[in-house]
């Protein structure tokens, strides 16, 4: 089968879906990443997504692995360059991560340069296609949270320093375009302001936030700012951690290697938005896969095939461990819902909504 594309910017043509490998190098072998890799490009997938602190849960032994295994698969494959877009990140503030440039404390010139140097070192890339920021550079609520406070802002690094910083490896060839991930209306909107006040800054073409049958913040603000000002949305967790597969509320509770039973009490951001013991969680769910079951459709078509028809979506953004979650994936680009299905989802979402935000 052949994947749709995407016109994400000039010259820039992405598949609708794009591998992430957040997984590789701790769930899956580097063999089986290959594995992985090969079937997705093979059914037209051209886009990945990685980021400096992957795997997760996040590890000192483990960071930077992603990265490193796409760099692998290239070389091994001997597909040309220009054939796959990749797509990686740079860790924002933490003081948990100390292993990533010593915390990193901010996302200043100093560090963002450092980031942009350690990915191409770690795939052996000359450039990378989209580069974006993981999370800003200030304080704002996410992972879960979901009310602002304003006595937590810290100091920041200012946006026109970050994207001096991103203008200057744009110019040096290192990265192509510059994106956003985990961001708010407020922040799309600065640095889509700062970009076009100084010339030769870059322009953000893309924001990747999650979006799913379970997380529909994105239209509440944010899908505004991105249709006038034309960017896109790149959607992560379209299965909401698999929980909208149905796996985790069956008599078994799921595999004992699904992400939430494997790392159960170690992944502290997975489990704050994708908490299994919140029943209204499971209530939505429940609606939802009983939605896939009345029109015959499989829960992950549901779910992957609902966020591919937002106008604003450019590409979704998944994780696979085995073939056939991948493959499941990609039979939901063949799904097309009714009107029937979308007045039904939409019910739930009004009695449900948000509840993993």
């Amino acid at each position: 089968m052949s994947v749709p594309l995407f016109n994400l910017a000039p010259n820039l043509t992405v598949s609708r879906l794009c591998l992430g490998t957040m997984t590789f190098g701790e769930q899956n072998s580097l063999a089986e990443s290959f594995h992985l890799l090969n079937q997705a490009f093979d059914t037209g997938i051209n886009f990945f997504d990685s980021a400096e602190m992957y795997p997760v849960p996040q590890r000192a032994e483990t960071q930077g692995r992603s990265e490193d295994c796409f760099g692998r698969w290239i070389r091994a494959s001997k597909i040309p360059r220009d054939r796959v877009v990749f797509a990686t990140k740079a860790t924002g503030p933490s003081g948990q991560m100390i292993w990533i440039r010593g915390g990193p404390t901010c996302l200043d010139s100093k560090n963002i340069t450092k980031a942009i140097n350690g990915s191409l070192q770690r795939t052996q890339m000359d450039y990378i296609d989209l580069y974006q920021i993981h999370w800003p550079d200030r304080y704002v609520p996410m992972f879960g949270e979901t009310e602002y406070d304003p006595t937590r802002q810290f100091c920041s690094v200012c946006i026109e320093e970050q994207l001096d910083a991103l203008s200057r490896v744009v110019d040096a060839g290192k990265i192509r375009y510059i994106g956003l991930s985990n961001e708010t209306p407020y922040g799309v909107m600065k640095f889509l302001q700062v970009a076009e006040k100084a010339a030769g800054l870059p322009r953000i073409v893309s924001v990747q936030n999650s979006y799913s049958l379970l997380c529909r913040t994105f239209d509440s603000g944010m899908a505004e700012c991105c249709h006038h000002e034309r960017v896109s949305l790149l959607a992560y967790s379209p299965l909401a951690m698999g929980i909208l597969t149905g796996k985790y509320f069956s008599t078994e509770g799921g595999s004992a290697d699904a992400r939430l039973n494997l790392f159960k009490g170690k992944y502290s951001e997975g489990e704050a938005r994708y908490n299994l013991s919140t029943n209204i969680i499971k209530a939505a769910t429940m609606e939802y896969l009983n939605i896939a079951k009345k029109y015959g459709l499989h829960p992950v078509s549901l779910a992957i095939a609902f966020v591919l028809r937002h106008p604003l979506v450019a590409s979704t953004v998944f994780g696979a461990t085995k073939s056939w979650q991948l493959q499941e994936v990609l039979e939901a680009c063949k799904v097309e819902l009714s009107s029937e299905v979308l007045a039904e989802i939409d019910n739930i979402h009004e009695r449900f909504p948000n509840p993993c935000p």
